[in-house]
């Protein structure tokens, strides 16, 4: 039986990336985006599409491994090693979005069987569902950095349907 704590997250784990509601999810976001337009750069300090999908798949995959209890990924020297592309090419973006929806739906069946302690942690850092919180929160951000990007590409729909 399903606890009240995993109801509240996987409902807001599917707004972030599938589910419409408030804002549109990072699924729809993305949603017919080229290599092109992934690798668009807005200005030289921006990040491009592309990076940023980068970056939610290594954090994503990071609180993936820490969840099942494998080995961490490397530390990188900063957050800004994590928005980094290194192929290019429509089957390199077709594969960094497919890494990214898999990674979280993964993540998606761990959420599913946390138990109602989800928040009590008696270790260090933060416990599961505070860190699930925080990844909602953190892709819905950058869903709408990528949104933004779209706009000024002029590749986002100037209306859209909320069915």
């Amino acid at each position: 039986m399903q606890n009240k704590i995993s109801e509240v997250l996987l409902e807001n784990w599917d707004y972030a990336m599938d589910t419409e509601d408030w804002a549109p999810p990072l699924s729809d976001a993305l949603e017919g985006v080229t290599a092109e337009q992934a690798a668009w750069k807005p200005g030289e300090a921006g990040n491009t599409i592309w990076e940023t999908v980068n970056h939610l798949t290594f954090y994503k995959e990071r609180l993936l491994r820490k969840l099942k209890g494998l080995e961490q990924l490397p530390d990188l020297e900063s957050n800004d090693a994590t928005f980094t592309v290194t192929e290019s090419g429509e089957e390199a973006w077709a594969q960094a979005v497919t890494k990214l929806k898999s990674v979280h739906a993964s993540l998606r069946e761990i959420i599913e069987a946390l138990e109602e302690g989800a928040y009590d942690w008696g270790g260090s850092g933060h416990a599961p569902g505070e860190e699930v919180m925080s990844l909602i929160l953190h892709d819905c951000y950058h869903t709408g950095q990528i949104v933004l990007i779209r706009k000024l590409q002029g590749s986002w729909p100037s209306t859209r349907s909320f069915n």
